[in-house]
């Protein structure tokens, strides 16, 4: 077991106690039709679980299911193309201070092009662009991603990578020296809060922005190799508790005021540390958003599973998924906040644990979460890897859970969603509200090209127009649902897709 796995297998024990394509510039011969386009969530709504979900300007709610890539600027026009073919509807956009900035109060002109690039291409291939401030290990001062050695701050601790797992070099001294200068040191403060507005002021107004994710994965200053070689679970979970409501809650308000200076439209998402992926709740603080108007202020944490990232095969009766979704629900739904699960997903989709673990996953965050981003958009001959494309374009089949149909925007309550990885039958049940207009699903490519539709009542009636863009050999589908005569009040409709 890795040292990574000794710090959070005991939390993880705690916790269970009661209480895509190669990059390329060449476009493929035709975009999608106008109708598979997302709406902008201009605010939420709420379910009857209580949880608060996105929700478009006549009130449908919004889901949204996509991948990340780009960390590595290994992201083309493409490749977008390719995500908006497979049914995806939201693109997490990993981005890096260093490459914004690389010099202080210097902004490369060329970077910020290149985002915009990206927006351009969501918007004409139908995704939304969720833009991920992103660090592993701090940044390339230690040989890692995000910050810039400029704004790294080691009180002269000399660094040598540590050996075994990557994420144990977090725990290294000078890494979480630097942690301590960035939360704390004021002109580094403000550093942060400018380049972040200054890239929201660059971005503002895109019609394929969503909003942003203010930081990737944030880390304490307080951590030590005593807290990897010989965890103690309750002092981890007190010292993250610590970090969350103070050092890590200052900086999200101090984005969340800058950002709002140039920004006042995107939805501004924050993420807890990464023990919420053991079943901890988040100590955060609520948050206010100065925008005028309801607040536009999500929750985007991650979900992995540590033994999983450390290559073993799922536990099926570990209870992860159970435990993970009990501790995740708990901030948002005190806050009211909508949910993006901003990156998830197994090292490998070809054993049957990881698959079984896919499943569950899907299944969970439909039941609170408004969205989800897979890591990661590349492409391998098998899918392996974290992958989510063969080297052909295809889906990989070893996460098939993953693509299931989903209903976009949904003109009414839903009652219950199901999917049946091995029969290749998708069942929603809602409550339609005619007022508020079509419900519009997708059936990603990896669903399968040749579809059954049917649409019924409690009296197993047809009520509604069904239509179904055109067959296509690798794309997905999308199934417009308009009423067809008058709805009875509290009556519901039953969304039945198979595989043909």
């Amino acid at each position: 077991m890795s040292r990574r796995s000794r710090l959070l297998a005991g939390v993880a024990a705690l916790a269970l106690l009661p209480a895509l394509t190669p990059a390329a510039d060449a476009a493929p011969a035709q975009a999608p039709e106008p109708h598979t386009y997302v709406p902008f969530p201009t605010g939420t709504t709420t379910t009857d679980d209580g949880d608060t979900v996105l929700a478009d300007r006549h009130g449908r709610a919004v889901q949204l299911r996509g991948v990340n890539l780009g960390k590595f600027d290994d992201i083309g026009r493409a490749d977008v193309a390719t995500m908006g073919e497979a049914g995806f509807t939201l693109l997490r956009l990993p981005i890096q201070w260093r490459r914004l900035e690389p010099t202080q109060d210097a902004y490369d002109a060329g970077y910020v092009q290149h985002i915009r690039d990206v927006l351009r291409w969501a918007q004409r291939y139908g995704l939304k662009v969720l833009v991920d401030w992103h660090q592993d290990v701090f940044g390339p001062a230690f040989g890692f991603d995000g910050i810039p050695e400029w704004a790294t701050r080691t009180d002269d601790i000399p660094f040598e990578r540590v050996e075994g797992n990557w994420f144990n070099n977090y725990f290294h001294p000078a890494v979480q020296a630097a942690f301590t200068h960035l939360w704390n040191d004021e002109d580094l403060r403000e550093e942060q809060v400018e380049a972040w507005t200054y890239l929201a002021d660059q971005l503002e107004g895109s019609p394929a922005l969503l909003g942003y994710d203010l930081f990737n994965e944030p880390m304490g200053g307080t951590l030590t190799f005593e807290d990897v070689l010989n965890p103690d679970p309750t002092d981890l979970i007190t010292k993250a508790a610590v970090f969350e409501a103070t050092d890590l809650s200052d900086m999200y308000d101090r984005l969340i005021a800058g950002i709002r200076t140039v920004d006042s439209r995107s939805w501004l998402f924050v993420e807890p540390t990464v023990l919420v992926g053991e079943g901890v709740p988040t100590s955060l603080r609520a948050f206010d958003d100065p925008r005028p108007g309801a607040d536009r202020i999500g929750y985007a944490p991650h979900a992995y599973s540590t033994s999983v990232e450390d290559g073993e095969d799922w536990d099926t009766a570990s209870g992860f998924v159970e435990t993970y979704e009990a501790a995740i629900t708990l901030y948002p739904r005190e806050n009211a906040m909508p949910v993006v699960v901003g990156e998830w997903g197994p090292i490998s989709g070809q054993t049957p644990g990881n698959q079984e673990l896919v499943r569950q996953q899907t299944a969970s965050f439909t039941r609170f979460a408004s969205g989800w981003a897979i890591w990661y958009g590349c492409a391998n001959e098998e899918g392996g890897g974290y992958c989510v494309f063969t080297e052909d374009g295809h889906l990989d089949a070893g996460r098939a859970a993953a693509w299931a149909p989903y209903a976009k925007v949904l003109a009414g309550t839903q009652v219950a969603e199901s999917y049946d990885v091995d029969a290749k039958r998708y069942v929603l049940t809602y409550r339609p509200q005619r007022k508020q207009g079509l419900t519009r699903l997708v059936v990603p490519s990896g669903f399968g090209r040749l579809i059954d539709v049917r649409v019924t009542d409690g009296e197993g009636r047809a009520p509604a127009v069904v239509r179904v863009s055109r067959p296509s050999d690798t794309g997905a589908r999308t199934i417009a649902i308009r009423v067809a005569g008058r709805v009875d009040p509290g009556s519901t409709w039953t969304v039945r897709i198979t595989r043909g």
